[in-house]
């Protein structure tokens, strides 16, 4: 099965292309671009690369959510594109879960920055979710990970790295980046989902949505259909 992957969910760009197991190609892009334009052109490169035409591809594996609210709609509607006009199937797989390199013993929490100390948090211990992805301060992610033994912080860890130093100083930091080919590996053992029903993996209300409930009662209604 020949499958194309990609993330845009943050500043990086990521896309990789394999034949089941077997990558093929792939390309990490990490300045700050507007993924709206480079997206595609950059799908295009690898598949003219590889000598593929967009009927060989059989599955679209797409990085969901969370991360920017801009990025994970250029993905998930280029996803979708693909998948309804190919007529083949559609995969998302966590933004968070492919921050998480294969090879760490312990908790590890792939970190997305969602700015004013808050974070896009995952919790996992080889490969498996242990704990529900959240929007969360990190001052709660680090009380959270307090009682465990190793604990190894990844993703965007930049900004956060003297805190994890002054409450947890045996914590292990690393920089890491979106990796696709882990994408479509993981997107290569998932069922396809409809492709009319598939929405980004937000985690957190959009702050104009946020603003509007804090002057309405919420309801079942959504604020776009109030809007």
């Amino acid at each position: 099965m020949k499958i194309l992957a990609f993330d845009s969910s943050s500043k990086a760009l990521a896309i990789a292309i394999l034949e089941d197991e077997q990558l093929l190609a792939e390309m990490t892009i990490n300045i700050k671009k507007n993924h709206s334009i480079t997206l595609m052109p950059a799908i295009d490169f690898l598949m003219e690369s590889l000598d593929l035409k967009p009927t060989d591809l059989e599955r679209i594996v797409v990085a969901e959510g969370p991360g920017s609210y801009t990025g994970l709609r250029i993905a998930v509607a280029t996803a979708k594109t693909l998948a309804h006009t190919l007529k083949i199937g559609l995969v998302g797989v966590s933004s968070l879960r492919i921050l998480v390199p294969e090879s760490i013993d312990g908790l590890v929490i792939p970190l997305m920055d969602a700015r004013r100390n808050n974070v896009y948090a995952g919790f996992y211990k080889n490969g498996r979710i242990v704990q529900p992805e959240a929007h969360l301060s990190f001052e709660e992610v680090l009380e959270k990970v307090k009682p465990d033994s190793q604990v190894t912080f990844v993703g965007e860890v930049e900004n956060f790295a003297e805190q994890i130093q002054a409450v947890l100083p045996e914590a292990f930091i690393k920089t890491t980046l979106p990796n696709a080919a882990l994408l479509a590996k993981i997107g290569l053992q998932l069922p396809a989902r409809s492709v009319h029903d598939f929405v980004p993996n937000y985690l957190k209300r959009v702050e104009a949505e946020e603003n509007w409930l804090k002057n309405h009662e919420e309801t079942k209604d959504s604020y776009i259909k109030r809007l």
